[in-house]
């Protein structure tokens, strides 16, 4: 087996441990986003969507596991890190990650109407910002879109019931 075979493994790994916590959130009725950030191959931080549940709009996956990971790594600065998430990040989120020195991001589907990695703009290509984080999307694209398709179109047919 190659090393980009072995990456490419480990990511799929670790994505499917982020959609467990979206499905988590789910669960609780919040938008089904969840992120895990690894350090050495091994999850220091975890999170899932919780904005309507803590009435508060930070309490994005990418955000909670950031505070996870930090308060667990001891440090505000989470260099050497990736982040794993379901769902493209958005400008907050991305200002989050950079401003954590998160090292590598890789996300699963694209956000056509607040993602930040091309999809409305690209804030992670910015040259003037002090760090760059290394991004890659499309990582079980499939599941981690259908998911979300599926809890909005129900949110539909139950508005319209």
């Amino acid at each position: 087996m190659s090393d980009t075979t072995l990456i490419v493994l480990d990511d799929e790994f670790f994505m499917r441990e982020a959609i467990s916590l979206a499905r988590a959130a789910e669960c609780l009725g919040e938008v089904p986003v969840g992120a895990v950030v690894v350090k050495d191959g091994q999850i220091v931080g975890r999170g899932f969507n919780s904005p309507i549940g803590e009435h508060d709009p930070t309490a994005h996956a990418e955000i909670a596991a950031l505070r996870d990971a930090a308060r667990n790594l001891g440090n505000y600065r989470l260099p050497g890190c990736e982040l794993f998430v379901t769902l493209e990040p958005c400008a907050m989120c991305a200002g989050a990650i950079l401003h954590s020195r998160i090292q590598r991001v890789v996300y699963g589907a694209r956000d056509a109407k607040t993602g930040v990695h091309g999809s409305v703009v690209d804030l992670f290509a910015v040259d003037r910002l002090n760090h760059h984080t290394a991004i890659e999307g499309g990582i079980l694209a499939a599941e981690c879109g259908s998911m979300l398709s599926a809890f909005f179109a129900e949110r539909r047919r139950k508005a319209r019931a």
